[in-house]
């Protein structure tokens, strides 16, 4: 068992996964809230790395694989209502906001209390959300478990809510970043499943519109993205290709939600697995865990 708080000089410890059947690396960083700062092979990286880990550390600022948690994305208000009970954000421990204000991507980002244990291809990760810094965003006691497997070019990530007594909304979702090294964003295509587009308005808010997405498969290009979408069904897949190679998101089980992220000057994509919309938390329409464990599983594969 490794203790996700251990560093040495200063530098968190990461953990590499392999893959048994080919050259395929997988690199997360326990004591910086698990985030997967690496998905490489042969020197080639293909997650994207914006400002870095410490940037990550120290402000926030996304890159790799964060998970979002307890909430994806923004909310609308810095207070939200689940049942009879009222939670303020303003000043809980963890909780940033974007430049309008908006609590952003829950209160995980860098947190350091994550149990670990590992082989060579596997790794699982414990945090009991019981603790009173955690509590006070969000007061729901439960234990979250992420199990990683990188096998057969494919990174696989199932993620447990085990509820500790009341139940849990689920509103969470992963951030992954992807780039196809050596190989220009204008030669991009983008592939996506049908499903349904909920437009955001200037500040990145669903706007409650929606309207039909149908299945896309299109040159990125120069274009911008930063969409919402819902009805996503389970086994949906997701793929950026070019240059001979293709990274493929597949949502297993438990995501009927993503957020499609491009900004038209970085050469990245990102495609978020997501438990529920964005701002679901303060409107509504997300699932609770409730007196059992609920699991998630998405899946990227790299050929």
């Amino acid at each position: 068992m490794i203790r996700s708080r251990e560093r040495i000089s200063g530098v968190p410890n990461t953990i590499t996964l392999r893959d048994p059947s080919s050259a395929l690396t997988a690199t997360f960083v326990p004591g910086a809230g698990m985030i997967a700062t690496s998905l490489a092979e042969h020197g080639a990286e293909f997650l994207g790395q914006r400002r870095g880990l410490e940037a990550y550390v120290t402000d926030g600022k996304t890159m790799g694989i964060p998970i979002l948690y307890p909430w994806a994305n923004r909310l609308s208000g810095d207070d939200y209502v689940v049942g009879a009970t009222t939670v303020q954000l303003a000043g809980a421990p963890g909780v940033r906001t974007d430049a309008n204000g908006a609590p952003m991507h829950g209160v995980l980002a860098a947190h350091p209390g994550w149990r670990v244990a590992h082989s060579a291809h596997e790794l699982t990760a414990v945090l009991e959300y019981t603790t009173p810094d955690l509590l006070a965003a969000f007061p729901f006691p439960h234990v979250l478990t992420q199990r990683m497997r990188l096998a057969d070019r494919t990174l696989s990530v199932a993620t447990t809510v085990d509820p500790q007594g009341a139940a849990v909304p689920l509103c969470f979702g992963y951030h992954p970043y992807f780039t196809i090294p050596g190989v220009p964003r204008a030669q991009w295509v983008l592939n996506t499943p049908a499903m349904r587009h909920l437009p955001v308005d200037d500040r990145g808010l669903p706007t409650g519109a929606h309207a039909p997405w149908p299945a896309f498969s299109e040159p990125l290009a120069d274009r911008a993205l930063d969409d919402g979408f819902d009805q996503v069904p389970d086994g949906a897949v997701f793929a950026i290709a070019g240059g001979g190679r293709r990274i493929e998101v597949r949502f297993g089980t438990g995501y009927p939600a993503a957020q499609l992220f491009a900004p038209a000057t970085d050469d990245l994509i990102a495609i978020e697995p997501m438990a529920a919309p964005t701002d679901a938390l303060r409107q509504g329409g997300y699932r609770v865990a409730d007196g059992a464990p609920a699991t998630f599983e998405f899946s990227i594969t790299v050929s």
